[in-house]
């Protein structure tokens, strides 16, 4: 009996320490789950020529920028990278892809490439064999594609423009990945939507061309598309 004082002391000092822990405990929770309850927003590379890069163009005007703020006015988490280069052809392209890479993880690759091939009269042979390279290494670093359609002038002759054209809805059937028509579908041609040069888009034709490809994009960012991937449309 002498010694229930002290037991009471004791329990009431281990009450004591054990309740705070819990207090404290308590407290930490919602800070660490507070902590890693955001996610990193969605990775788009915009890899391109300069029609991606924003040739002759403010930076704020540019497709990558415009893409952004569209998929951002529509309610997705992401970061629209631009990775385009002016006067780029597939084999250049295909060249920096590893550097472009090697700048951080991607979720998705619009691929737009192809238009100064065409313009220069590359072999669309060669055209193709690069195209599938970027694709094939995309793919094999988990990156959903997105490939961008270019068409042929007539300056290199009919059967020219037939092997040029068929080389975006083919790779798009071989490789399973979303191919969007005609990337400059309205604005080629029409001068009130491209700079002096009456080759790249001002700001409002590179508005219809986001206009164009911003519902491919929002496909695959969903979760019912971000794993499945479309044949050519």
């Amino acid at each position: 009996m002498n010694n229930a004082p002290y037991r009471t002391l004791s329990l009431a000092l281990t009450y004591g320490v054990f309740g705070r822990w819990l207090q404290m405990a308590a407290l930490a929770i919602p800070l660490l789950w507070g902590s890693g309850a955001e996610a990193a927003p969605k990775r788009v590379l915009a890899f391109g020529d300069s029609l991606t890069a924003g040739f002759g163009l403010p930076a704020a005007d540019a497709l990558p920028v415009q893409l952004e703020t569209r998929l951002r006015a529509d309610n997705f988490d992401v970061k629209v990278v631009n990775a385009g280069v002016s006067g780029d052809t597939t084999e250049m392209g295909l060249a920096r892809l590893e550097y472009t890479l090697s700048d951080g993880p991607v979720d998705i690759a619009v691929v737009e490439l192809g238009a100064n091939d065409m313009l220069r009269g590359l072999p669309p042979k060669a055209a193709r064999a690069n195209l599938e390279k970027i694709i094939e290494t995309f793919r094999s670093k988990g990156v959903n594609v997105i490939i961008a359609a270019m068409v042929s002038g007539d300056n290199w002759g009919q059967a020219y423009r037939q092997e040029f054209d068929s080389i975006y809805p083919d790779l798009a059937a071989k490789y399973g990945v979303t191919m969007v028509p005609f990337f400059m579908e309205g604005v080629w041609g029409n001068p009130s939507l491209l700079i002096g040069d009456g080759l790249h888009p001002n700001s409002a034709g590179v508005r219809k061309v986001v206009e164009k490809i911003a519902p491919y994009v929002e496909m695959a960012l969903t979760p019912s598309g971000a794993g499945q991937q479309s044949g050519a449309r």
